[in-house]
């Protein structure tokens, strides 16, 4: 596990599992961040204690104030968040799985629809934008907590400055699996982090009974799946036509690679991210090709680009129709990781 990313998790667990005493979550609204330190960090007050029941589906409780340490932002909150505005799937995704979703006042940017078992349970969504939002509707419905998908969310251009939301009470959060903080080198993801992200985002939205939850049930999937690769080459197509932007080395494309038995074509790039030449991918010539499908860049476009292209129309897994396929959400880190590497599984067992 990437011990950087949450090292204070192990402390949050032992300090709700003992059931220390504390403040009401439901005693005042949440307190807005600032800028402070690096890393990711959550950090319960000695005196933190499990409140009531927070949001819907059983969401269960965590001590409050509450103090994390989010890509080199400080933010502490006296109680949860009442009214969130969540930026990308995997925001969204996260507090609907930790049955939050009447308290998401507002989303944007969503990577596809919802997976099916999310969506049977979840209140109509407020849709704001198809694209990263800009202040003026996000700040239009008052939340008092933005939840994204990436750092660029939270930008002047975007839903605003985390430092400027802070001054008008709205506290922010960013999934950390995205933090690119300056200075510190990305580190490899495995599974172990994922369950530490859902379990921190319990803490902080006032889930964390449906964290760990969660947690065990997806546990329990990645164990049970059985590595099919044996040791068969990938190549984790993203997007592009003239450059292939590619899974890299160190992200969740390499994490549910690794757990398939499956050969990255590009695991010694030490991002989790690349963009590659196709006589790069060519010469790799793959063994099954991975196609990330979203909708303005379908894995059937993908099939009929790489079918098409003079350079990769012959190579093996082209020829021979080697491949797997996920939505775009399900390829970055978060709630639908180990269910997409299920399914992977079972595509990948039936290949020719």
């Amino acid at each position: 596990m990437n011990r950087s990313l949450f090292p204070a998790v192990s402390l949050l667990l032992a300090a709700m599992a003992a059931g220390l005493a504390g403040c009401s979550a439901a005693s005042a609204p949440a307190a807005p961040g600032s800028p402070a330190g690096s890393g990711s960090t959550t950090t319960p007050p000695a005196s933190a204690t499990a409140g009531g029941s927070s949001g819907s589906g059983g969401a269960g409780s965590t001590g409050y104030p509450l103090t994390v340490m989010n890509c080199g932002t400080e933010v502490t909150l006296s109680a949860p968040p009442e009214r969130i505005v969540a930026i990308k799937s995997t925001a969204v995704e996260t507090l609907l799985a930790l049955g939050l979703g009447s308290k998401v006042a507002g989303a944007a940017f969503l990577d596809g629809p919802l997976p099916a078992a999310l969506a049977a349970d979840a209140p109509p969504l407020n849709i704001l934008s198809d694209s990263a939002p800009s202040q003026e509707p996000v700040l239009d419905l008052e939340p008092d907590f933005i939840y994204a998908g990436w750092e660029s969310n939270l930008s002047a251009d975007t839903a605003g400055e985390r430092d400027f939301l802070a001054s008008l009470g709205i506290g922010s959060y960013v999934s950390p699996h995205a933090c690119r903080e300056t200075g510190k080198p990305v580190q490899k993801l495995d599974f172990e982090d994922v369950f530490a992200g859902i379990t921190e985002a319990g803490a902080v939205f006032g889930a964390s009974e449906a964290a760990a939850k969660l947690v065990a049930q997806q546990r329990a999937t990645v164990e049970g799946i059985e590595p099919a690769g044996g040791g068969r080459t990938a190549f984790w197509f993203s997007s592009g036509r003239d450059t292939p932007y590619a899974g890299a080395g160190l992200g969740a494309p390499q994490m549910m690679m690794d757990t398939l038995g499956l050969q990255n074509i590009t695991a010694d790039v030490q991002d989790s991210w690349a963009s590659l030449s196709w006589e790069t991918v060519v010469a790799a010539n793959p063994d099954v090709i991975i196609l990330v499908d979203a909708d303005r860049n379908t894995a059937e476009s993908k099939k009929e680009l790489l079918a098409s292209h003079p350079a990769t129309a012959g190579m093996d897994a082209v020829v021979n129709n080697r491949y797997l396929v996920l939505p775009f959400a399900a390829a970055e880190a978060g709630v639908r990781n180990a269910e997409a590497v299920a399914d992977l599984a079972e595509q990948l067992a039936v290949l020719p």
